[in-house]
């Protein structure tokens, strides 16, 4: 109840994102459609190639142009509609009130300037400070993510994967963002300090009270972080709800799939059992159920006609033919 009683801090209606690559254009989001509340994270979940990080960049409005193309649909921050700004408007709000931690630290950061002042120089752009102010206000930036700062002058090739991740976070949080979405943040990272950077983003977010989008294909982050999940497959969402309904009640095949693909403690088993096939060519998406030729569950009706989001129980909704006939 005390969720719902929080004010809606991102909607996104039916977005609709395509590229034009050599001639083709890849349909890479698809009619997505979620909302965010304040202090609330959600997970954006799939496969590589699904749209996610399409999503992120069309709610900074980061998307590379000419190639990229916003063919349809709303993105409103507090009630702004983001796509009907100008860019000047924009970046009034770009690492501001919304802010991203992108998923390679090696390519996040210059290597020509020192972290520290990468940091500040960010820090100088949205507030009114001086450069000694900036450079105070990094260097605590530095420490919050536990990194002495005493290494505001270094080089990005002088810190190690997870130090480089966490100063992308400090850059990241460095003017208190309400919104911060997270790519990956831990892809890149051994499981001992991705642990660690998990810990840090989750004192973080409650410390500076901040809402997250945390785009990931691992689960057990997931589980771990996040309010709310949203499972994305060709550029749409088959299937989203609270962390407990997906984990503990999935319902959409590609949702069990990827369930079904994870080891586990409590079952003996040789292998694990992957989910058939590919991921569908973007340029040449299925008709009907976007999932139909993988999935094992599938009739003729699912190769016709693509289902929209049915609500199977309170908050709790799917994009499948076969739960909305069995009333699940």
């Amino acid at each position: 109840m005390e969720r719902e009683k929080k004010n809606t801090l991102l909607e996104i209606e039916n977005l609709e994102v395509s590229y034009s690559s050599g001639g083709d254009l890849v349909r890479a989001v698809n009619g997505i459609s979620f909302e965010l509340k304040e202090g609330e994270t959600l997970g954006l979940v799939g496969e590589t190639g699904a749209g996610k990080t399409t999503v992120a960049k069309a709610i900074l409005r980061i998307l590379p142009e000419p190639q990229a193309k916003i063919k349809e649909g709303k993105i409103r921050y507090k009630g702004e509609e983001l796509l009907e700004l100008s860019e000047k408007e924009v970046r009034r709000i770009r690492g501001k009130k919304i802010s991203m931690i992108f998923q390679d630290p090696m390519t996040a950061l210059n290597p020509m300037f020192p972290v520290g002042k990468q940091i500040a120089e960010a820090i100088k752009i949205h507030e009114p400070v001086t450069s000694a102010q900036a450079k105070e206000q990094a260097v605590k930036m530095l420490e919050l993510v536990g990194i002495p700062g005493g290494r505001y002058s270094e080089y990005p090739h002088q810190f190690s994967g997870g130090m480089k991740q966490r100063v992308v976070i400090a850059l990241a949080i460095a003017c208190n963002p309400e919104l911060l979405i997270a790519d990956e943040p831990t892809t890149a990272l051994d499981v001992t300090i991705q642990a660690q950077v998990l810990e840090m983003m989750t004192e973080l977010k409650e410390k500076l009270n901040t809402s997250m989008i945390l785009i990931t294909h691992d689960l057990g982050v997931v589980a771990e972080m996040c309010d709310r999940v949203a499972i994305v497959y060709a550029g749409e969402i088959v299937e989203t709800g609270s962390r407990e309904h997906i984990f503990d009640n999935p319902v959409h095949p590609y949702t069990k799939g990827l369930f079904e693909a994870l080891p586990s403690v409590n079952v003996k088993a040789k292998r694990l059992k992957p989910i058939e096939g590919q991921t569908p060519d973007p340029v040449n998406l299925p008709e009907g159920c976007k999932f139909h030729p993988r999935c094992p569950y599938a009739t003729a009706e699912c190769s016709g006609k693509n289902p929209g989001l049915y609500e199977i129980e309170k908050g709790h909704f799917t994009r499948c033919s076969a739960a909305r006939k069995e009333g699940r």
